[in-house]
């Protein structure tokens, strides 16, 4: 499997807001990437979110929003899995499409995954683009801009996809409404989707039903979601997986859940297509915080290894390509 981690602390809430705390330190972020990825130049890849909204400039340098000067981490074989969001009030998608252009350009030398939007069925949240007007138009238009521009440019491996949570009853049409919205080329133009999941995070799933439940989750996605929409081709990408530590949240618990995901991914992987694992995230945000959302790394803020860590190593080393 292709593993990554997204490296930075900042992570989304559930209210519209961010959770926050230290900065970033590249020197440790690199030296922690380093350790994951276990030796020079196995494939591993970076997670790191840019937006645009209706104050991006276009015509200028785009700077990653999370983590900061993300492309310093793209070294010794590890590349970005680059997220371009919309947040476009104004529904502005010429602009967005302009955007993800200016992107390929800036970013293709170092980036292996390009996602075009993050979350787009979720329309609750500010954070996410599924709360903006013209959201799947921004999608489906963006998803082939982005292979034509990486063409012309030579970029012929960098990889375009676009992620979901999980979808289930009604919701499951998501996917379907975005083929027939874009039809065969955008078919064509697909190379992966991603998948957000975060069992027994924000419904809780007995330790000894999670790797049941993660199994049928994936095989739904691929049986339900995907081969309805001719996407069933496809690789499945997990995209942001996590599970935060805090009060009564143990930190051995959070290396169990790590463990067992990654070996149902693993297992499955070639039944299901399933081609790789990105965990949310290195580090907490802030450790001193007990909020869900502020200790989801592998790390506490200061990069004092948990339990996790180690074990994420060793996934590494046993199942990556």
């Amino acid at each position: 499997m292709l593993f990554g981690i997204y490296p930075g602390g900042v992570a989304g809430d559930d209210t519209g807001g961010l959770a926050g705390g230290v900065p970033d330190d590249p020197a440790l972020v690199s030296s922690a990437l380093d350790r994951l990825q276990g030796r020079s130049g196995r494939p591993f890849l970076v997670r790191a979110y840019i937006g645009f909204d209706d104050a991006t400039r276009l015509g200028e340098p785009h700077a990653t929003a999370a983590p900061a000067a993300a492309a310093q981490y793209a070294v010794r074989g590890r590349r970005l899995d680059l997220v371009a969001q919309y947040r476009s009030a104004a529904a502005d998608v010429d602009g967005y499409c302009a955007f993800l252009c200016e992107l390929v350009e800036q970013y293709g030398a170092v980036t292996s995954t390009l996602q075009v939007t993050e979350e787009p069925n979720v329309t609750s949240n500010p954070t996410l683009d599924g709360y903006y007007p013209a959201v799947r138009e921004a999608l489906v238009r963006g998803v082939s801009v982005v292979k034509a521009r990486a063409r012309e440019l030579g970029y012929t491996a960098l990889r375009v996809g676009f992620n979901t949570t999980p979808l289930f009853g009604p919701a499951t049409s998501f996917v379907t409404d975005l083929t027939s919205l874009g039809g065969g080329d955008f078919i064509a133009d697909l190379d992966y989707v991603g998948l957000d999941f975060f069992p027994d995070v924000f419904q809780p799933v007995d330790a000894s039903d999670l790797a049941h439940a993660v199994e049928g989750l994936l095989r739904h996605h691929r049986d339900s979601v995907l081969a309805p929409a001719g996407l069933g081709h496809l690789p499945l990408h997990i995209t942001e997986h996590g599970w935060p530590t805090g009060p009564e949240r143990h930190p051995h618990r959070q290396a169990d859940v790590v463990e067992t995901v990654v070996n149902v991914i693993a297992a499955q992987s070639e039944e299901l297509h399933l081609s790789g694992y990105t965990h949310f995230a290195l580090r907490d945000a802030d450790s001193a915080r007990t909020g869900l959302f502020h200790r989801f790394g592998l790390t506490t803020d200061d990069y004092s290894p948990k339990p996790s860590f180690d074990t994420m190593r060793m996934l590494v080393e046993r199942f990556s390509v």
